[in-house]
């Protein structure tokens, strides 16, 4: 494991270093950060609500606070692009809930649901289809039986108890699916007679091996591979999983159905279910999700193969395209309208959307008994996006083309064979649209489109990007084509978004405004007023928060851009510029129009995650959040072949406005981002004076190491060497003259972000004799979650900035260590 950190702040106040070394090295433990900024770390997130299919009751969920360091030690295996726990059989930082609670849609009292294990661990949390029922996996990390458990909430006395005895298998993901009776669930269990686990071999038997023979197989770079026939072992072992039928009540009935179930799901009639088994040859250069697949239906009653659809291999040689996907069918689900009709997509490109054809992909369906021919019911002239189905004569499908940015919605009518489309627009204009379609489950659980009661419109929900920032609405789609009329909208100055549309058109909103915390509410198309039905306290009540105002600006060559701006709290101007932390996230487009678009609302309640900058306003400084870092390219031009110029110009039209208003000290800026955020703050230190110091958290910044394409970038390094040269900051090492702070989750499973990028770029500028400081956090991800690591993080950032931004004067290079 690698060290904590590279040059420690307490090895220097301790004086194990001198102030004079020029590198020092040295482990220290976790430190926290100022008790303003803990406060803020350690407030309660917001329950959720999720209402059940018959919309008459929210189950309310607390979200767990994040996990100690201990936690997060325990064993886990991180093969075929999956990370997961041998001991209790499933993936890891999956999402858990603390505490659950029921409540009437309509409002009243809230039921503490009983029953629950000791200490409850709630994930994968799902509504029966008839909605007396709630099911949810607990987790259970302790020594004594440890592993993944069935458990399932009777609505009518809020009481919770656990079904059968199995132990269920969710290294694949959530192990159970609700049948359509709602009398039990389809699961994937651990198969009782699976064996000895795996030993570790610690002799080598030979080299490991890998080889290809003058095929084309290109492919993005991965973490958490198949390295060696040990691997391949363990990960069978553990992802092996067999299929069951859980009654509520009663023996659960063992299907013959054994394999690396990826996916199991009953079809709406409850007669078949839709089977989806990886199995050999793995590779080891992606993970599970392209590894061979075989896909079948199953009968329920007796688990014997119906039909076959497919068994595609290994997917090896997709193109390097954005839209490019393997050639075989895929995308397969039931058609969630009919009893039993399985539906996917197939290319008629052979997967290449560069390839210049008429159809690039075909919607196909197969009905029970599943015998003959599969049927077309759709050709696309673009790429395949999704499907939501209505009705026997409308469902909805989405084609994209990702190199225009083209979207469109067709109205498919699936017994006539017919299409015509309601939008055709942009996928990067906000302002223009449509929203999603709304879903509603029937009488299976299935989730359905929800129609007007003549079906002659279908209900959107978006979040209604304006100029003024977002303003999330509720509208009408014309099945026929034409206007889509907004029946309701959120209004100043609140944020407000419909999550259901109830029986009576009337919409359950979550509602918040910049001083109120999110709570839920019953709205009717046309009122004007709301009726509350939860009353969830503020997380930050007792804590002096930061203030935040919309900025609205423009970039030297006149375009629009903004920013969020947060001020102390009770800070005026009177008192002078602040010192200012910058955090932003570049974004491509192919318009300016797209590109000036704002984002974000002014209204909503600052909840501020992990990540976020805001926690340092509490400490004096002014921070411009989110600023627009727009990276376009029109026409035949591609957005990154002026990166660099579009970033410098963004930057400094953020700085020089927040400056102007008298807030920002233009002289004691630092600028920070996370991932591609990261990226953009090596290549501003690198190539502007703008900024006094940086703060780069798990970044990549030499893309050479990313040849087959990296973020919107799909050109490989051969086909344009000097994008992927000018691009990475690891080019322009000598040219860092301010301090730079980098810190890298240990085991970062991002594409593309590997450790290995901050622990060259640190030598690279070490060598160049620049001020840098090298954290990494053991056992952290690409996002990270330990609570000590997140303790640390903002204690590092909070001395770095202390350190080389607050003074008046900048600090000379010798008054901190480098590292080594």
């Amino acid at each position: 494991m690698r060290k904590l950190l590279l040059c420690s702040w307490v090895a220097l106040s301790a004086g194990l270093c001198g102030v004079q070394d020029a590198v020092c090295q040295t482990e220290v433990k976790y430190q926290k950060p100022p008790q303003s900024i803990e406060a803020i770390l350690d407030a309660p997130l917001t329950p959720v609500a999720l209402v059940s299919p018959d919309r008459k009751t929210m189950a309310i969920e607390q979200p767990s606070a994040a996990p100690t360091i201990v936690e997060m030690a325990q064993p886990r295996l991180r093969l075929a692009g999956l990370r997961f726990s041998p001991r209790t059989n499933g993936q890891t930082r999956v999402p858990h809930s603390t505490g659950l609670s029921l409540q009437v849609v309509g409002g009243g009292p809230v039921k503490k649901v009983t029953g629950l294990p000791a200490e409850p661990k709630m994930m994968y949390l799902h509504w029966s289809p008839d909605g007396r029922s709630l099911a949810f996996i607990q987790r259970e990390d302790g020594q004594v039986a440890p592993g993944l458990y069935l458990y399932v909430v009777d609505v009518a006395t809020a009481h919770a108890h656990r079904v059968a005895a199995l132990r269920l298998n969710g290294v694949m993901g959530a192990p159970c699916s609700w049948m359509p009776d709602s009398k039990g669930l389809l699961c994937a269990i651990v198969p009782a007679a699976r064996g000895q686990k795996p030993t570790s071999d610690t002799v080598p038997a030979g080299p490991n091996v890998s080889e290809n023979i003058g095929r084309v197989s290109p492919g993005r770079t991965y973490e958490d591979l198949l390295q060696t026939p040990e691997d391949e072992r363990f990960f069978e072992y553990y992802a092996t999983a067999q299929l069951a039928v859980v009654p509520l009540t009663g023996l659960a009935r063992m299907l013959p159905v054994k394999g690396i179930v990826d996916t199991a799901e009953p079809s709406p009639d409850g007669r078949f279910a839709l089977v989806e088994v990886r199995h050999r040859p793995f590779t080891y250069t992606l993970p599970v999700e392209f590894f061979p697949e075989k896909i079948e239906v199953i009968d329920l009653k007796s688990g014997a193969t119906v039909k076959q659809i497919a068994d595609e291999p290994l997917a090896d040689s997709i193109p390097i395209a954005f839209d490019a996907v393997k050639g075989g069918p895929r995308s397969f689900g039931w058609r969630s309208d009919a009893p039993a009709t399985v539906t996917w997509a197939e290319a008629g490109d052979g997967g290449d959307p560069r390839k210049s054809v008429p159809v690039h992909d075909r919607l196909m369906a197969l009905t029970a008994p599943f015998q003959g021919e599969p049927e077309t019911l759709a050709e696309l002239p673009m790429r395949f996006g999704g499907v939501e189905w209505g009705n026997e004569h409308l469902a909805l499908v989405n084609e994209r083309e990702r190199k225009t940015r083209k979207r469109v919605i067709l109205a498919l009518d699936p017994a006539a064979k017919t299409v015509h489309p309601i939008f055709d627009g942009s996928s990067e204009d906000r302002y223009h649209s449509p929203g999603t379609p709304v879903l509603t489950p029937n009488a299976s659980g299935a989730a359905v489109l929800r129609l007007t009661a003549d079906g002659s419109g279908i209900y959107f929900a978006g979040e209604g990007a304006s100029p003024k920032g977002d303003q999330p609405f509720v509208a009408i789609m014309p099945v026929n084509g034409g206007a889509e009329k907004k029946v309701w909208e959120s209004k100043a100055p609140f944020y407000e978004q419909a999550v259901s549309l109830l029986a009576d058109d009337r919409f359950l909103v979550r509602r918040e405004s910049q001083t109120e915390a999110p709570n839920y509410f019953l709205a009717s198309p046309g009122a004007e007023s709301m009726t509350q039905v939860t009353h969830l306290p503020s997380p930050y009540a007792g804590i002096a928060m930061p203030t935040r105002q919309m900025l609205h600006y423009k970039r030297d060559d006149g375009l629009e851009l903004s920013a969020n701006l947060w001020v102390p709290a009770g800070y005026d101007k009177s008192q002078g510029p602040l010192p200012t932390l910058m955090e932003a996230y570049p974004a491509e487009f192919k318009t300016r129009s797209a590109a000036a678009q704002v984002t974000g609302s002014p209204y909503r309640f600052p909840r501020i995650g992990w990540g976020s900058p805001v926690f340092f306003a509490t400490t004096g400084y002014a921070v411009l959040e989110n600023a627009s870092i727009p990276i376009i390219g029109e026409g035949k031009q591609e957005p990154n072949d002026t990166y660099v110029e579009q970033l410098v110009a963004a930057a400094k039209a953020a700085i020089d406005y927040g400056a102007s208003l008298g807030v920002v000290d233009p002289k004691r800026v630092a600028v920070m981002g996370h991932s591609y955020g990261a990226f953009m703050t090596a290549n501003l230190l690198a190539h502007t004076n703008l900024f006094r110091a940086g703060i780069a958290r798990s970044g990549a910044y030499n893309r050479t190491l990313t040849p087959y394409g990296f973020q919107n970038e799909e050109r490989t390094y051969w086909q344009d060497p000097d994008v992927y040269f000018k691009m990475s900051p690891f080019s322009y090492a000598d040219k860092i003259k301010v301090p730079l702070l980098m810190i890298h989750g240990e085991a970062d499973d991002n594409q593309g972000t590997f450790p290995v990028q901050s622990e060259r770029f640190y030598v690279a500028l070490k060598g160049q004799g620049a001020t840098v400081r090298l954290v990494f956090l053991p056992l952290e991800a690409h996002g990270y979650e330990g609570h000590e690591s997140l303790q640390h993080m903002l204690w590092e950032m909070d001395h770095w900035l202390n350190t080389y931004v607050k003074p008046a004067n900048p600090v000379a290079a010798t008054s901190a260590a480098g590292g080594n």
